[in-house]
């Protein structure tokens, strides 16, 4: 070997020697090509949200109903009550000399001190009675009122249902529109429940007083991307992995697609441990059915608008239902990731 070749061999061995070895690559993201249009989307996304907004209305029309009713059933006994000891009241008042026979007995008083003891005794019988009768007055006024309330509610809740069914046809026809002739196979019902999913039940996420979801932005940090999430999105993130899963999962991208993940409003959770690969199976095929199941079970509490597995979707107001919007691949037809949208 020449003294040249010599020198340019140590000096590829040594570039070799000093390049920084690569990273692990982190585990590839469904990207972009999650399936459906941004016509399908924002219908959802509108239908959903005004479901679930008649759903708190109503569940707090429910709430303030049995509110009222234990407020009237409080309010019964007193009424009974109040009646007997004006029964007893009246009855007293007539044997001691009242009624019609009140001023005869005053008037044959044998001596003035007398007189005055008996007109003494009828003006507090009498007051005592008008008390009484006052008060069983205003108890029967309350519980008119309280009546009165608990039929609007009930208008209120009647009003509500009819709103939430209108939305559910809206959803229904949402997705009948997002159909395809290979999504004509149907539900495969054995991947949207399963029986192993943890009996854990999540933590609920805050609401405003009257039982609605605040309208939130992407404001926190996401712990899985360098980008943010909703709080109400957090706290379903964290609820999902307290509940025990534990693989991949990535939420937050940056702007660019129409839907909820650029706005901190959804994750990706990997059915596999290792990151998002090819069609689940075994064990990440059960892992993925158990997390839907899982969202399902605690959509209420955390505010999930739909939830996206094995080529099909879950809404609050359809239930699940074919999604017929993929392409074919693991990412867009959701057979490799649990897809989840928080209101």
């Amino acid at each position: 070997m020449s003294r040249f070749s010599w020198i340019a061999a140590l000096l590829c061995a040594l570039t070799i020697l000093l390049t920084p070895a690569a990273a692990p690559a982190a585990p590839s993201s469904p990207g972009s090509s999650e399936g459906g249009t941004v016509d399908l989307e924002q219908r959802l996304e509108a239908a959903n949200r005004a479901y679930i907004d008649a759903q708190n209305k109503i569940n707090a029309s429910r709430q303030r109903q049995a509110e009222l009713a234990a407020q009237q059933a409080a309010l019964e006994p007193q009424y009974e009550k109040l009646l007997d000891e004006t029964t007893a009241v009246s009855v007293a008042a007539y044997q001691r000399g009242g009624g019609l026979r009140s001023l005869s007995s005053v008037l044959d008083s044998p001596t003035p001190g007398v007189f005055a003891d008996r007109v003494s005794m009828l003006e507090l019988v009498a007051r005592r009675e008008g008390e009484h009768l006052k008060r069983l007055a205003d108890v029967r006024a309350e519980l008119g009122a309280t009546k009165a309330a608990v039929d609007d509610e009930v208008a209120t809740q009647q009003a509500q249902l009819a709103v939430m069914a209108k939305q559910k046809a809206d959803v229904e026809a949402a997705l009948d529109a997002a159909q395809n002739a290979e999504a004509q196979r149907g539900l495969d019902v054995a991947k949207t429940t399963s029986a192993k999913a943890p009996k854990v039940v999540a933590e609920p996420a805050p609401r405003r007083p009257d039982g609605s979801w605040a309208d939130e932005t992407c404001s926190v940090p996401d712990p899985t991307t360098a980008g943010c999430l909703t709080p109400r999105t957090l706290h379903a993130l964290q609820q999902v992995q307290k509940a025990g899963f534990k693989h991949f999962v990535s939420c937050w991208r940056p702007p660019g697609e129409p839907f909820e993940h650029p706005k901190g409003r959804a994750c990706d959770f990997a059915a596999d441990a290792k990151g998002f690969g090819g069609i689940a199976e075994g064990a990440s095929l059960e892992y993925g059915t158990s997390l839907a199941t899982w969202l399902v079970r605690n959509a209420e509490r955390l505010g999930v608008m739909y939830v996206i597995w094995f080529r099909q979707i879950w809404t609050p107001a359809a239930g699940w239902h074919v999604y017929g919007s993929g392409k074919g691949d693991p990412s867009s037809d959701h057979t490799n990731h649990v897809h989840m949208s928080i209101y």
